[in-house]
């Protein structure tokens, strides 16, 4: 039994290892920008469902892009929604900028993929950009995060994200987001993954998306950026992680609200990448750490804490420029021990609530229509 404990905590610290060296080749390339083209035209399609948190500073940081041609597309569902006159103040506010405000009316298993589908028969221009409803972005986003399509072998860009919250169950989230899951985008990275893509940034060629069958072909999959990554690259490109690092501000109900999005997350992960995600816990050095010191194996145990807060740390404060990792940086190995817990509820079930609706999740990572029980409640936006 220690054997074993031994064994898979060094593979434990193996990838905390791969951390580290995908957080510093991260952060020494990412300046490394492909060469200057000129930029094509694009449309930017936002799907909106309430007012998120800092909404207006989101869409606003969009509106303020030095960018030669652009517009932006926002899709509502309901003609009561909240975010409507922020969108109709940024018409107003920034009247040389293209923003339409498009009422959706298409249904589907996943609502956000819904709304997309309306956007797109709208879109003006060749190159499109999906990103979330709250991603507040940085001056020159819209430049950058084109520039990578100058490549032929690249067939979609995404960015990191930075998540803040002024709730201790917010932070406690942010905290997680940056020194476990942005980390594992990093690692795949490094690993040569090609098909990955984040909800924060999805920048690709609108041609390219015709080819897979458009966003119809995604309307049934509730991880609808990781298949819009994964049927782009299918045509034989890579994604492309862009040096452009974006903010987000979570708004959940508490620590119960933490919970079912993290649980969302997890069943996500599991009927959408199979395998892989049995593997998971071989990422949570504190776990690893916490039983290795139950055994009385001290010494691994300090090893194991130790680098997961260094790898942690540095990629989550140093490179991807969370400021509130400095001050809770003892808390890292803190978090693995609730993510193995959230990974242990994520392997029985199938069922997650998203937006105040419930859904029911087949083993392919489709949306359920009509669940045995009936709780899948129509569609819900992301």
């Amino acid at each position: 039994m220690t054997l074993l404990l031994v064994v898979l905590g060094c593979a434990a610290v193996l990838y905390q290892v791969l951390v580290l060296i995908a957080a510093l080749r991260y952060h020494f390339t990412r300046r490394i920008a492909p060469a200057p083209h000129a930029f094509s035209p694009v449309s930017i399609l936002k799907p909106v469902h309430g007012l998120d948190p800092h909404f207006w500073e989101a869409i606003r940081s969009h509106a303020c892009q030095d960018y030669q041609e652009f517009e932006i597309l926002f899709g509502v569902n309901d003609p009561e929604d909240p975010a409507i006159a922020q969108i109709e103040r940024l018409q107003r506010e920034y009247p040389q900028v293209r923003v339409r405000l498009i009422r959706t009316r298409t249904k589907a298993p996943n609502g956000k993929v819904g709304t997309l589908i309306d956007l797109a028969r709208e879109a003006q221009y060749p190159v499109w950009l999906v990103n979330d409803s709250d991603i507040e972005v940085p001056a020159g986003y819209l430049k950058r995060v084109t520039a990578p399509l100058a490549r032929p072998d690249v067939g979609i860009v995404t960015c990191l994200y930075r998540a803040r919250s002024s709730s201790p169950a917010g932070a406690w989230e942010s905290l997680g987001i940056a020194v476990d899951f942005m980390p594992s985008v990093l690692v795949a990275r490094l690993l040569g993954v090609r098909e990955f893509g984040l909800g924060a940034t999805l920048v690709f060629r609108a041609g390219d998306l015709r080819r897979v069958g458009g966003f119809e072909a995604l309307a049934s999959y509730i991880a609808d950026d990781y298949q819009l990554a994964k049927q782009i690259t299918r045509l034989g490109t890579s994604s492309f992680l862009s040096d452009v690092i974006v903010d987000t501000h979570l708004d959940r109900a508490g620590w119960r609200g933490v919970w079912n999005h993290q649980l969302r997350w997890a069943r996500t992960i599991r009927v959408s990448r199979g395998g892989g995600y049995l593997g998971l816990p071989l990422t949570q050095a504190g776990l690893w750490a916490a039983l290795a010191a139950a055994a009385g194996q001290w010494r691994l145990a300090l090893v194991l804490a130790a680098i997961r807060i260094f790898s942690g740390t540095a990629s989550g404060a140093w490179v991807i420029g969370n400021r509130p990792v400095w001050a809770a940086f003892l808390l890292i190995p803190l978090w693995d021990l609730w993510a193995f817990a959230v990974w242990v509820a994520g392997l029985a079930g199938n069922r997650v609530l998203w937006r105040g609706g419930r859904m029911r999740l087949l083993s392919d990572g489709r949306i359920a229509t009509n669940g045995p029980t009936g709780e899948h409640r129509g569609s819900t936006q992301c």
